[in-house]
């Protein structure tokens, strides 16, 4: 190996505390489980530290210093996002708890109010329970088809199948960017072309392809797009949900509560 490539382990795992931990006497900790979560590195325990040490207040619901401070960072947090994965603009990225709520907000926001009895989703084979269960509770709920494309002996998505069941106009097709069972890296922008040259919006599931490697939501044409913070690096209950700007404001809010009040009298909802 040369210096470009070499990889200080050792070093790496002094970015993690829980790694000095020693399962037994002389054998440390080795973990080997971040698909599910990933352990937290010092500087993200440290920033976490330093605010709840320093600046801890509600964001966007006071005019003092420490609101003003803990909103700036929360906003300062959405607009790395928004060129992590490209997106056009900071009202594009919405924070969740994690993937499973991001897809869970789709599904109970924009499938509500667009789906009807007889429509049809497109999922695949190979996703997670996460982007399976609110799509079966949405189908029971509106009468809404659900139909899989399947995964051959390779591991693969068949796009034959999946080209003769776009014939059957779907609303939406969600699938996974990079599979936790199988590691199969899907064709992101051929799967959204095909969907959208049927009519079709999509919704990718990328909890596990966000930590791994660059996302470009632009380059892939994804109208929705998830991930999680826990799985990359980032503290537990934080999550993202990328959506097209149009879309998201088309949609009814999924929860009410705080700092919407001015917003719901806005869409004509009744006065506090």
């Amino acid at each position: 190996m040369t210096n470009n490539t070499f990889l200080d382990v050792e070093k790496v795992r002094k970015d993690f505390p829980v790694l000095s931990r020693e399962i037994s006497s002389g054998v440390p900790l080795v973990y080997l489980d971040s698909a599910a979560t990933s352990q937290k590195p010092l500087q993200v325990i440290n920033s976490m530290d330093e605010y709840y040490r320093s600046y801890n207040a509600n964001i966007h619901r006071g005019i003092h210093r420490l609101a003003e401070e803990a909103t700036a960072a929360y906003e300062v947090a959405r607009q790395k996002i928004v060129k992590f994965i490209n997106a056009k603009s900071n009202r594009e990225v919405i924070f969740t708890r994690n993937t499973t709520e991001s897809i869970n907000l789709v599904a109970y926001s924009w499938g509500r109010a667009n789906l009807k009895p007889g429509d049809s989703i497109i999922l695949t084979e190979m996703e997670h329970h996460s982007n399976l269960v609110p799509w079966y509770m949405l189908a029971e709920e509106k009468g809404v088809k659900i139909e899989f494309i399947p995964v051959t002996q390779d591991g693969l998505l068949d796009l034959e199948v999946y080209q003769a069941l776009l014939k059957r106009k779907p609303k939406l097709v969600a699938f996974t960017h990079m599979s936790n069972v199988l590691g199969t890296i899907n064709p992101v922008l051929k799967i959204t072309e095909m969907a959208h040259a049927a009519g079709a919006l999509v919704l990718v599931d990328g909890a596990q392809s966000a930590p791994h490697f660059k996302v470009d939501v632009q380059a892939l044409k994804a109208d929705f797009y998830a991930f999680s913070g826990h799985k990359m690096l980032g503290p537990t209950g934080i999550g993202i949900l990328y959506g097209r700007e149009k879309l998201l404001e088309a949609m009814p809010p999924f929860m009410g509560g705080g700092d919407m009040a001015g917003a719901w009298r806005l869409r004509g909802g009744e006065g506090m």
